[in-house]
């Protein structure tokens, strides 16, 4: 009954949407409450989860996402984001410029999360676009998808930090297994799949979010290459301070309690970071404006991400639902005892809790935890496979991200892009990561 109240919810909601033209907002908002009652939530606990879900996504969305529209509004009006681009164009060449982009991409990825290194690369993203056309795809889901793997794959992002130790994995090794199966998967499932979808399906380039309403009037001096990669790096070396350390104390390398490992942790939280960034880039960028000017470049930063952030909140209070109804926890259990390989019976899991909540993080975390006995029984179990079975949940928790998760809701608005067209590029373009991913992580296993 649950995953029928569920398949009922996700059909309800694409009705509404696509159909009907309710706002994605509304439209959430309602199927979020109708799913609660329709699965049995006590009337009291409804309002409280839905506002839990919707509040949760906002605080880890809303900075970051306020914070990278004003760093990208101020790149833009200054001409920062336009001297990386003609410097990429110039070094690359147009038929490089989304490989670039994608390897620029995957390095940023490493310390830095999915969300955060959207948004920084979004200036430069829709620069190359501009200046060469055709579909915005081709420029923004190779660095899309580059984040993407790297936030699934790798630590020290959370998800493969927390699977990876309730495994008992090896953090080091983790890091060079998942880099080996991270590149080509990157380099299959989304560069190849990037250049195919953008010839199938055109999207323009979105004119709201770097619509500030602040123009280059010819007076001020584009700044230099040198001050652009100071302001793209710096929440990257900042953000290693919060990644590396974390990763460090859970190996047990240092005392993650110490005061000074605390404090730049701090400093390394991505809204601090991102705040920190921004301060610098108005230093380092604003030439000879007022601070009038540069305040006016913010404020009209702000105004077209209002919808992305309500909806990536809505999106998130329907995961939420979701997880609270105990729908992946039915699925999960239907999965558990089927005697099929441990590699494998991980994938089914990992993306059965993926499809059913949407938190990629939350589906890599319950499925190591799901099949950490039947790990620790096995004692025909090396380290490679244990890196091989984490990469294998990384996949799972990374195919078919549809409406309920809040990743989906994000690339959709700030690519400007309706539900449909989402379902068939970024969906897409997650199933082909997570299943690309999959079949080198088994044929790893297989070969080691």
């Amino acid at each position: 009954m649950l995953i029928f109240t569920m398949i009922v919810a996700i059909v309800l909601l694409l009705v509404l949407i696509m159909k009907f033209k309710v706002h994605a907002f509304v439209a959430l908002i309602i199927v979020s409450l109708l799913t609660a009652l329709a699965t049995g939530i006590s009337v009291d606990k409804i309002l409280p989860t839905l506002l839990s879900g919707f509040g949760s996504t906002l605080a880890s969305v809303a900075l970051l996402v306020g914070l990278g529209a004003m760093i990208g509004g101020i790149l833009e009006i200054t001409g920062g984001a336009k001297v990386l681009a003609d410097t990429m164009i110039n070094k690359f060449g147009q038929d490089k410029a989304p490989l670039a982009l994608g390897i620029a991409s995957l390095l940023f990825g490493f310390p830095i999360f999915f969300d955060a290194g959207l948004v920084v690369m979004l200036p430069i993203i829709f620069s190359v676009a501009k200046q060469f056309g055709g579909s915005v795809l081709r420029y923004a889901f190779p660095s899309a998808g580059a984040f993407a793997v790297m936030h699934a794959f790798l630590p020290p992002h959370p998800g493969p930090v927390a699977s990876g130790d309730l495994l008992g994995v090896n953090m080091g090794l983790l890091v060079i297994v998942g880099l080996v199966c991270a590149i080509p998967t990157w380099y299959i499932g989304t560069y190849l799949f990037s250049m195919f979808i953008s010839k199938k399906i055109h999207v323009d380039l979105p004119k709201t979010f770097l619509n500030t309403g602040v123009t280059n009037d010819g007076t001020h001096t584009p700044p230099s290459f040198k001050r652009v990669i100071v302001v793209l790096l710096l929440p990257i070396l900042l953000i290693l301070f919060d990644t590396g350390l974390n990763t460090l104390s859970v190996t047990k390398v240092i005392d993650g309690s110490a005061l000074w490992v605390e404090s730049l942790r701090l400093i390394g939280k991505t809204p601090v970071a991102l705040l920190i960034t921004l301060i610098v880039a108005i230093v380092l960028l604003r030439d000879k404006r007022s601070y009038e000017q540069i305040e006016k470049i913010c404020n009209n930063a702000l105004g077209p991400i209002c919808s992305i952030i309500l909806v990536t909140g809505a999106g998130g209070m329907f995961g939420g639902v979701l997880r609270a109804s105990g729908i992946g926890d039915v699925l999960s259990n239907m999965m558990s005892d089927t005697g099929m390989p441990v590699i494998i019976a991980a994938f089914l899991i990992a993306t059965v809790l993926r499809v059913a909540q949407g938190s990629a993080t939350v589906a890599l975390t319950t499925t190591a935890a799901l099949i950490a006995p039947t790990v620790a029984n096995a004692t025909d179990l090396s380290q490679f496979d244990l890196c091989f079975i984490v990469i294998a949940i990384a996949s799972g928790a990374t195919v078919l991200s549809h409406v309920n998760d809040s990743g989906f809701w994000l690339v959709s608005r700030f690519l400007d892009m309706d539900e449909k067209t989402t379902l068939k590029t970024w969906t897409a373009l997650e199933t082909s990561i997570g299943v690309v991913g999959f079949i080198i992580a088994l044929i790893g296993s297989i070969i080691l």
